[in-house]
């Protein structure tokens, strides 16, 4: 993206963010990235930068391991690793051996699924591979420590063997040297030293001469002389010699190794990049959390939609003083292209341009923004800022000739991917000539498509806003009896400056005040007071309209609540049916048991009978001449108790009894010979002759 002037950046406070996101890296790649962190026009690059943002922003949230914990800074290293005959040291190739098990791990993190589901973080290992050989090569020669192991070659087994049984041997002799000294009282009280690399013993300088060996030194306060005994000058050589050719052996293995490797020097730089890439990507996630960052819809065209936009140095301020941050909502498109805001000084419009500047830059960084998820985000090529006195001392410009100057720059070079911000278009001249050239460039301006936002008193510049096709007013909302900016903005009216009223709230002069009122022209006067009521009146309706809102809240919530009880009504209503109809079916069944166990007694007596005629006639009458009171349930029983028949016609209105069933309900509807009977909560059809009005009998006290 191109900025005009070249402290755009700095006015908008996008180093501040560069600033803060570095504090969150800890590699050199990713500090370098901070540091130099760009703005980009390519909407597949801001789309990956901000779904992997999103993606590792996701892993915080749900506290998922992600396997990158190298930090080191190998650059230097790889880039000797290429040189040819280079050798590196254990530490070094440690260093590499982490950084392979460091790729090794990612590689085993990103499984299928993991791939799918993180598919933009994903996108960092395309086109790279993990190679075990490095860390085979590194684990056949160099331990843990960064020591080389003694299998790493025969000839330095050998030797270290070798060096091992002379140093016991040497120790063995040395040690009786002491003891033996020691017993004369020749050596001092620490006995022996180190120097030169060899073992020598501190003698008395009185006793040097009673000691054969060879003299190595003496100390500060020449008291103590120290002799390498000549008992053991000869191990000590042998020590000496096998040493080096232990370093010479060690040195050569390296070697070796180092050659080896070379050929993965390049790899290995990719697998530096990655794990600087990936901590880049989480101290981006993990900056997000301080502002909360949201991962926005982007689009290929000049587009702003911002719902409930937060400027994030001020929320993060705000948050840390736990002070509310205003937010703000607003669109520029194809219809509306420049928002014009006026309102008074000190009420936020400055702060609103700021914060749709710097939420832009952030995203066409690949940076996670402040906003409602919903809010979309178009891509703009240059981005024009014009904030604060720029006079200029060099070229002997006053404010208002730089002021035109930028103008001048933004009208030749604006199109249709250009995003502007001009605070006080205008400020500096003649109210009324300055106003007529601010017309001019918003007329401008808007004829090329460019979007923006301009800050204004002018009030030829709001009248102007109502009237030009692409050009919107906008007002910071203003507590007129408190005299507090709201710092909220009111979309589709301009705003008042509250000049007057300031004055008076602040206890200026009435008469200074009234003077001053009759100096400004009536008509002028009159429409700086009208947009003042009329702000007051919308304020008015807000109120209002948040106060019916919670009303409205109350009133679902209150039906919601009565919605509920008549389900507990219903439900409890259907049990007590069911209970009834299973009531009904219990008898039923214990009848036709009954039934059974006689029907099974009348054929074994048919079996053993002779006289057939009177079995049958025990059938039939079990059958079929039984008296009906005998089945009469326990439903009817408890109806019968309830309910007096009192017969008469069936008409809408009137409880009835079902004769069958024996179940009581009221005739909500007449069809013919049927009527629609209401039993609890369920109508059902039944036939007038089958229903007998009754009436409910009174409970006697």
């Amino acid at each position: 993206m191109k900025l005009f002037p070249e402290s755009a950046s700095f006015q908008l406070e996008f180093d501040k963010i560069r600033t803060l996101l570095e504090q969150h890296c800890r590699t050199e790649y990713s500090r370098h990235k901070a540091r130099e962190l760009r703005i980009h026009t390519r909407h597949s690059f801001i789309e990956t930068e901000l779904r992997q943002s999103h993606e590792f922003k996701q892993l915080l949230l749900n506290a998922i391991y992600f396997p990158n914990d190298f930090t080191l800074n190998l650059s230097k290293d790889i880039k000797l690793l290429g040189i040819p005959g280079a050798v590196m040291s254990g530490e070094q190739l440690v260093h590499f051996r982490k950084l392979a098990e460091n790729i090794s791990n990612i590689f085993r993190w990103f499984d299928n699924e993991r791939r799918q589901v993180y598919h933009g973080l994903a996108q960092v290992i395309d086109g790279t591979y993990y190679e075990k050989a490095i860390q085979e090569l590194i684990n056949d020669v160099i331990d843990e420590h960064g020591v080389v192991l003694d299998s790493a070659s025969e000839d330095l087994r050998q030797i270290r063997m070798s060096l091992y049984r002379k140093r016991t041997e040497l120790r063995r002799a040395f040690e009786k040297v002491v003891q033996r000294l020691n017993k004369q009282g020749y050596l001092a009280d620490i006995e022996e030293s180190f120097l030169n690399g060899r073992r020598v013993l501190a003698v008395f300088a009185e006793q040097k001469r009673m000691v054969k060996g060879i003299l190595h030194g003496e100390s500060d306060t020449r008291r103590t002389a120290f002799i390498e005994p000549e008992e053991t000058i000869s191990l000590n050589n042998d020590v000496y010699s096998l040493e080096n050719d232990e370093n010479r052996e060690v040195q050569r293995i390296l070697r070796a190794l180092t050659a080896k490797l070379s050929v993965y020097a390049e790899l290995l730089k990719t697998y530096l990049n990655v794990t600087g890439e990936f901590d880049f990507i989480r101290a981006k996630a993990r900056f997000s959390q301080d502002y909360n960052g949201e991962y926005p819809v982007v689009m290929d065209k000049a587009h702003v939609h911002l719902v409930n936009a937060y400027h994030p140095l001020l929320y993060i301020y705000n948050k840390r003083l736990q002070k509310p941050t205003i937010p703000v909502t607003l669109t520029l498109d194809d219809k509306s292209r420049v928002l014009v805001i006026s309102g008074p000084n000190a009420g936020g419009k400055t702060v609103t341009m700021k914060t749709v500047g710097l939420n832009q830059m952030m995203v066409q960084s690949g940076l996670l923004v402040p906003v409602h998820p919903s809010s979309a985000f178009g891509i703009f090529r240059q981005l024009m800022i014009h904030i604060g006195d720029t006079q200029s001392l060099e070229f002997e410009l006053s404010t208002y000739s730089s002021h035109l100057k930028n103008m001048k720059h933004f009208m030749e070079t604006a199109n249709g991917k250009t995003m502007f911000f001009i605070d006080e278009l205008g400020s500096g001249s003649d109210p009324n000539l300055g106003g007529a050239f601010a017309e001019v460039i918003m007329e401008e301006l808007a004829r090329k498509h460019a979007m923006g936002i301009v800050t204004t008193h002018y009030l030829n510049l709001k009248v102007m806003a109502n009237k030009t096709p692409g050009i919107i007013n906008g007002a910071m909302a203003f507590d007129e009896q408190n005299l507090l900016p709201m710092y909220k903005l009111i979309i589709g009216k301009p705003g008042s400056s509250y000049t007057f009223s300031i004055a008076e709230r602040i206890g200026l002069d009435k008469k200074l005040i009234e003077r001053a009122r009759k100096m400004v022209d009536e008509d002028h006067f009159s429409l700086d007071k009208l947009l003042n009521r009329t702000e007051q009146d919308l304020r008015e309706l807000e109120k209002k309209e948040k106060e019916l809102n919670k009303l409205l809240k109350e009133n679902d919530k209150l039906k919601k609540e009565m919605e509920q009880v008549m389900d507990r009504e219903k439900h409890k209503q259907q049990v007590e049916l069911l209970k009834h109809q299973n009531m009904v079916t219990e008898d039923r069944i214990s009848y036709l048991k009954d039934m059974d166990r006689k029907m099974k007694q009348i054929l074994i007596e048919w079996k053993k009978s002779d006289d057939k005629d009177k079995v049958m006639k025990e059938m039939f009458s079990l059958l079929f001449k039984k008296d009906e009171k005998q089945v009469v349930n326990k439903l009817q029983k408890k109806i019968d108790s309830k309910f007096d028949e009192v017969g008469g016609d069936i008409q809408v209105g009137v409880k009835v009894k079902m004769k069958r069933n024996h179940q009581v309900g009221t005739v909500i509807e007449l069809r013919g010979k049927r009527a629609v009977v209401k039993i609890g909560l369920l109508p059902m059809q039944v036939d007038i002759k089958d229903l007998v009005v009754v009436k409910e009998k009174q409970v006697e006290n």
